[in-house]
């Protein structure tokens, strides 16, 4: 039988350090949801909210309630945009809204994106010198019992990586040439 997690996140399988990195990303996510500014909170919830079939449907019926009501085909209801000025008006006034939001919404979540990406580089750059001080340490090994490696491969993988020095590669060959 799998075991889940309170919030549904199956852990089943998995080995106790994952399970904990998974516990602990959840629990720091809910932490900075919580500490968002009320401005930030509310604009992701109306973003999540526009984004719903159920604001689709509601929109439906209220376009077509507004359309066949002013066009004159509900008898007895009084005509009150029939020229659909008013419509007009509040679809650009709604949507002027709903952009503002959506760019809120897509702010913090760039933002998140580059801490996330940023985390990771660090993280990379922690694992590969400890890779490289352990390829050390197995090479001196080797060396004690009278092993040899002669694969330059692996005697590369002996060196620590110079993050600038990457960039500064990754940057020159994305330019242009010519420039």
């Amino acid at each position: 039988m799998e075991s889940a997690e309170p919030d549904g996140a199956n852990t089943a399988g998995m080995n106790a350090t994952l399970a904990a990195n998974i516990a602990r990303l959840r629990e720091r996510a809910e932490l900075e949801e919580r500490r968002a500014p009320l401005s930030t909170r509310l604009a992701d919830r109306i973003t999540r909210f526009t984004g719903s079939m159920l604001f689709v449907l509601i929109h439906l019926v209220g376009y077509a309630l507004w359309l066949t009501i002013n066009l004159g085909l509900v008898p007895g209801a009084p005509r009150f945009d029939p020229s659909f000025v008013i419509l007009a008006m509040e679809a650009s006034v709604e949507a002027i809204f709903l952009s503002t939001f959506v760019l809120i919404s897509q702010n913090r979540m760039a933002a998140l994106s580059d801490r996330r990406a940023k985390l990771d580089l660090h993280i990379n750059l922690l694992a590969e010198h400890e890779l490289t001080k352990l390829a050390d340490l197995v090479v001196r090994i080797a060396e004690r019992i009278g092993v040899t490696e002669t694969d330059p491969a692996f005697h590369e993988i002996r060196q620590d990586v110079a993050p600038e020095r990457v960039l500064d590669a990754l940057e020159e060959t994305e330019r242009p040439s010519g420039r």
